[in-house]
């Protein structure tokens, strides 16, 4: 990912508390993959590549990249970390299986992250670290997990023609 697309994934966020965005995203996920047909999951959406099940692996897999970055860079390791290359994985289908088996890993891995960041001093918000040749701290590394994640969402709802609730505060 480059820097101007980290800026865009995380401009598009609102609020002020990355950890309860997170948070509210758990909800979301779990709201939309309750609405999807399993037509929906497995069919390829023209102009996309990928079926909506790759596209939750693709999330699952870069949540766990992302959150191991994040813990590295908060530690205040310095080494550069490489990306991943994110097309190869999702198109090697290596890890695809029962839908509801991939949002929960998902659900784990996000309240993983959620409970990492819970524990963090302030100091390692602000420590920085390179990934795949970009510098960005432990709290930008937050922003863009939570930005890579609504931005795969939204495409999904999108073309799925599905509206669903993004998180408890807006239940009536």
């Amino acid at each position: 990912m480059s820097s101007e697309l980290h800026r865009r994934l995380i401009q598009r966020l609102q609020g002020e508390c990355v950890v309860k965005l997170l948070g509210d995203q758990m909800y979301w996920l779990c709201e939309l993959a309750s609405h999807l047909s399993t037509e929906q999951i497995d069919k390829v959406h023209r102009p996309y590549a990928w079926t909506v099940r790759q596209v939750v692996e693709h999330c699952v897999n870069t949540e766990r990249f992302l959150g191991m970055c994040l813990m590295r860079i908060a530690a205040g390791d310095r080494s550069p970390i490489q990306g991943f290359d994110h097309v190869a994985y999702a198109d090697s289908r290596f890890g695809l299986g029962n839908f509801s088996g991939l949002v929960t890993e998902w659900g784990h891995l996000r309240q993983s992250n959620v409970v990492f960041l819970r524990r963090l001093v302030p100091v390692a918000w602000d420590r920085q670290g390179k990934i795949d040749g970009d510098v960005l701290s432990a709290r930008s590394v937050a922003w863009l997990i939570a930005g890579h994640l609504q931005h795969h969402l939204s495409i999904v709802e999108e073309r799925c023609r599905l509206s669903v609730q993004r998180g408890p505060e807006m239940i009536s």
